[in-house]
């Protein structure tokens, strides 16, 4: 008996979404957008920490040692920096190196080469290049190197000169954080307001079917069946369009985005998680769908 009922419901639903054509359409392209909407975030999140860790990786700190120093002292202060657990990466720069360096990025102002090749003496230092994990680690890693002073040969480095731009890359990445957030929660209520209120649309269409239904002594679950199957119908076949749709706009746009961004491509990123993805899109059109007709149809349930 239950199962009979069970295929009644479900057969009701299937021939009511295909009959009411242009309201499914309608509530399906709903739907999509809000799918797509929801969705969008995924691959903003990949994008947003994408950005994030450019800034961060622009930031480093330099600790520049004396023209006497020995290579193999430097070295030694390297092992013990890099074992500081707030340390992600240091990096050797000699005297040599950074003069060839400097030379490239200044090769085309003749004077200021030229001015060098006067002094007949490399005039740089060697230093180290430090990473910090988090932005707000460089000043615990400063007080530290800082501390390394009685060995003599350290001459300066650079934290204090740094820290403004520090400070002002640290807000940004915070801001974009709180703004994926904002927009994600923005994202999803609109999302939902537009499915509910679109579905409810569909099921006033059906208001009178309703009434002779429940007139007729049928049971909450024989109305509310349908109108779950539809939603479940809905959901599905908008998680199918929002999927083919991102495929299309990430194949689209990923060589731009590469030209911005050389290490980014957007197309890889969306076949990496096409699975992860799908399964978002359809549990969340499912969901829009399902849980809307089910509030939309509580109205016309009522004794």
């Amino acid at each position: 008996m239950i199962l009979t009922s069970t295929k009644r419901v479900i057969c009701a639903g299937w021939v009511n979404f295909w009959r009411q054509g242009g309201l499914s359409a309608a509530t399906c392209f709903v739907l999509v957008m809000a799918i797509s909407l929801i969705a969008s975030l995924f691959l903003l999140k990949d994008l947003n920490n994408y950005a994030i860790l450019s800034l961060q990786e622009k930031v480093d700190i330099s600790v520049y040692f004396k023209k006497d120093s020995s290579e193999e002292d430097i070295l030694k202060i390297k092992d013990q920096i890099s074992q500081i657990s707030e340390v992600k990466s240091v990096d050797y720069v000699s005297r040599e190196v950074a003069l060839q360096n400097f030379t490239e990025k200044h090769q085309n102002d003749l004077v200021l080469i030229e001015s060098i090749e006067e002094i007949g003496d490399n005039p740089l230092l060697a230093s180290l290049n430090i990473k910090a994990k988090q932005l707000d680690q460089y000043a615990q890693i400063s007080d530290f190197v800082a501390g390394l002073g009685k060995e003599n040969i350290i001459e300066k480095v650079d934290y204090f000169q740094r820290e403004p731009i520090i400070e002002r890359v640290s807000s940004l990445t915070s801001a974009m954080r709180t703004a994926g957030i904002a927009i994600g929660i923005i994202f999803s209520l609109v999302a939902i307001l537009i499915t509910f209120n679109t579905i409810r649309l569909a099921i006033l269409n059906q208001k009178e079917e309703v009434g002779i239904q429940r007139l007729v002594g049928a049971s909450d679950w024989f109305i509310r069946g349908p109108f779950l199957v539809q939603g479940t119908m809905a959901g599905i076949f908008s998680a199918l369009a929002s999927l083919l749709l991102f495929f299309v706009f990430c194949w689209i746009l990923a060589p731009k985005i590469e030209f911005l961004f050389s290490d980014l491509n957007l197309f890889e990123v969306f076949l990496s998680s096409f699975w992860t993805l799908f399964l978002l899109q359809l549990v969340v059109g499912i969901i829009l769908g399902t849980v809307s007709s089910l509030i939309a149809i509580r109205k016309y349930l009522r004794v």
